[in-house]
């Protein structure tokens, strides 16, 4: 065998393990990369899981947003004040007439009611027509 042809088959055993080396780089930068997306959507389902808790407590509040706006149009004499909830939550009430201009909740000329609870950066609505 001469030099030269020693050489060549050299180069090629070389090069068949540079694919090699190659293919395994690549497969490991794949196997990292769909690693990372599924940590990433599991991330987002635990944040999703936890928001659950605060809707809840949002949708609570504006159905005593409700509540509360509805006694204020059936017993407009009443003195009750808005409630404070200990959890943090809290409500916006918005009363309108039935030309959709905003009154006092214990007007009698009351048509809507629209709720908006509120808890942390979470917010849920409820509308009642009368």
């Amino acid at each position: 065998m001469k030099f030269t042809e020693l050489k060549l088959k050299i180069r090629r055993v070389s090069r068949k393990g540079q694919v090699m080396l190659v293919s395994i780089l690549t497969l490991g930068a794949v196997m990292i990369g769909v690693t990372a997306v599924s940590g990433l959507l599991v991330v987002y389902q635990i944040r999703i899981s936890s928001d659950i808790t605060n809707s809840a407590k949002a949708i609570f509040a504006s159905d005593a947003g409700i509540d509360w706006a509805l006694y204020q149009v059936l017993k407009p004499t009443s003195t009750a004040a808005k409630p404070i909830f200990s959890n943090g939550a809290r409500f916006d009430v918005i009363c309108k007439n039935s030309s959709g201009n905003q009154v006092q909740c214990a007007d009698r000329s009351v048509s809507s009611i629209k709720s908006n609870g509120f808890y942390g950066a979470i917010s849920r609505a409820f509308e009642l027509n009368l």
